[in-house]
């Protein structure tokens, strides 16, 4: 009865990707929404490729995944992915069927799938996915209604993930660095930068104490909140050693090496951005693990490009345009983005409009995540006008005063429209489109209103 079941959901979802073809929706993970609701088990039953990776964390996860289909690609290897959907159960069950054929068999072209995997969503994958490779890029506090604590999220993707997978592991996250102690794994890190401190500068530090005596931690170099190297003065605990350390690290030169078994390998570095850093660090041991040689990963690596959905950057009419996906809820993500911007030199000028657009009509998210992020890193000479826009254009106006950011700077349009009227466009100024995660389309439409009213700008004069 179950397999019956599975290949009447797997016959309708099937039939449902060419009707949204048609309509426009091929970006949508309604076939697997649908296949799940007609199957609550449709991930048990449906063919996968001899070899996964899967990817997970907090953040980085959509860059880690994509980055790392893009390699195994253009290596010529056929990948199932589910970077066109979602990263619940619903994405990865797309993602699946249409590698298989009619029948739920995966299709003999297909060499692994690299699947992004919700932590939340750990206890209803594992348990039917079982991945070769599971890499956690880091662990932080997150959309606190959903994911209350990195320590809680930690012991569940410890009692879900299959034990014969192998754990690519952040050594210089001591949370999610000790997930599933009893799994194989591998460490990745970054090794001691010039702007490395041993206070936190953050107002986020979850990572105080020894989780084997409850003894203070000593943090020999830390890179921001709990990201660094710790030792534990009491017990000796300390921060395991990476396998894959990213070691001269020239942002400037655009250069790095990764050292593996004492040996260094040089790189290209593609980003100026270090948790991207880290993303790119975490790509090269997958790629490893996997079998791939340092001179073919570090050819394959100079050539892949961040996501876009992510960061982009248009120069128009005088003034560089900046879309960065600041992830609404996730205190950690906006800190690390406000952080970013304050290290770029040159006059910024900001549209802050991460706002949660999906669950406006059902429920609010909890604003509390605001006080747990460095707003007070925009407090700064160079930022010189920042526009709040959107549902919590209030919120986010109380919490930069707050900051002590003058008020004179500050502006407020509840229409995201209207609010690029309030901005200088001050020409040789960089301008930051600061969006969350469902707001993308209606952060791309207020780019391309924003670009036309540069270049109307830019006719006129």
């Amino acid at each position: 009865m179950g397999k019956l079941r599975f290949l009447f959901a797997l016959w309708m979802a099937k039939l449902s990707i060419p009707a949204l073809r048609i309509t426009r929706h091929n970006g949508t993970d309604f076939p697997g929404s649908l296949a799940v609701k007609l199957c609550p088990d449709f991930l048990k039953y449906i063919g996968k490729p001899a070899h996964i990776v899967a990817v997970t964390g907090t953040n980085g996860k959509t860059t880690v995944a994509n980055m790392l289909g893009d390699v195994l690609t253009a290596e010529g290897k056929s990948v199932l992915s589910n970077r066109a959907g979602s990263n619940i159960v619903s994405g990865i069950s797309t993602a699946l069927l249409k590698g298989c054929d009619l029948l739920g068999r995966v299709r003999p072209g297909y060499d692994l799938a690299v699947l992004e995997v919700d932590e939340r969503s750990a206890p209803k994958v594992y348990p039917y996915v079982k991945p070769d490779y599971i890499a956690v890029t880091n662990l932080f506090r997150d959309s606190i209604m959903r994911n209350a604590h990195p320590g809680y999220i930690a012991d569940i993707l410890t009692r879900s993930f299959p034990r014969e997978s192998k754990l690519i592991l952040n050594a210089d996250d001591l949370i999610s660095g000790s997930v599933a102690p009893e799994n194989q794994r591998v460490y990745f890190g970054i090794d001691r930068l010039p702007t490395d401190v041993t206070e936190c500068e953050n107002l986020l530090n979850d990572m105080r104490i020894c989780p084997k005596c409850a003894g203070k931690l000593r943090y020999e170099y830390r890179r921001y909140h709990h990201i660094g190297r710790a030792v534990c003065e009491s017990c000796g605990f300390h921060s395991p050693d990476s396998d894959y350390l990213a070691t001269k690290v020239d942002i400037a030169a655009h250069t790095m090496c990764i050292r593996e078994s004492g040996v260094e390998y040089p790189y290209t570095l593609i980003t100026d951005s270090l948790h991207n850093i880290y993303n790119i660090v975490t790509v090269i041991a997958a790629l490893r693990q996997l079998g791939f040689d340092h001179e073919t990963i570090a050819r394959r690596m100079a050539e892949v490009k961040i996501p876009a959905s992510r960061l982009s950057e248009e120069k128009i009419g005088g003034v560089n345009v900046i879309m960065q996906m600041s992830k609404d809820k996730n205190a950690l993500a906006c800190s690390r983005n406000f952080d970013y911007i304050r290290s770029k030199p040159g006059r910024k000028e900001l549209l802050v409009m991460m706002n949660c657009m999906g669950v406006a009509k059902s429920w609010s998210e909890n604003p509390s995540w605001m006080y747990d992020t460095d707003f007070e890193f925009l407090n700064s000479d160079d930022v010189t006008c920042l526009v709040c826009a959107g549902p919590r254009a209030y919120d986010y106006k109380l919490r930069l005063l707050l900051a002590g950011i003058p008020e004179e700077k500050i502006r407020l349009a509840e229409d995201e429209f209207a609010a690029l009227e309030l901005l200088p466009l001050t020409p040789g100024d960089d301008v930051y489109i600061l969006y969350g995660v469902d707001g993308m389309p209606l952060a791309h439409r207020v780019k391309a209103k924003l670009k036309e009213m540069l270049l109307a700008k830019e006719g006129a004069e």
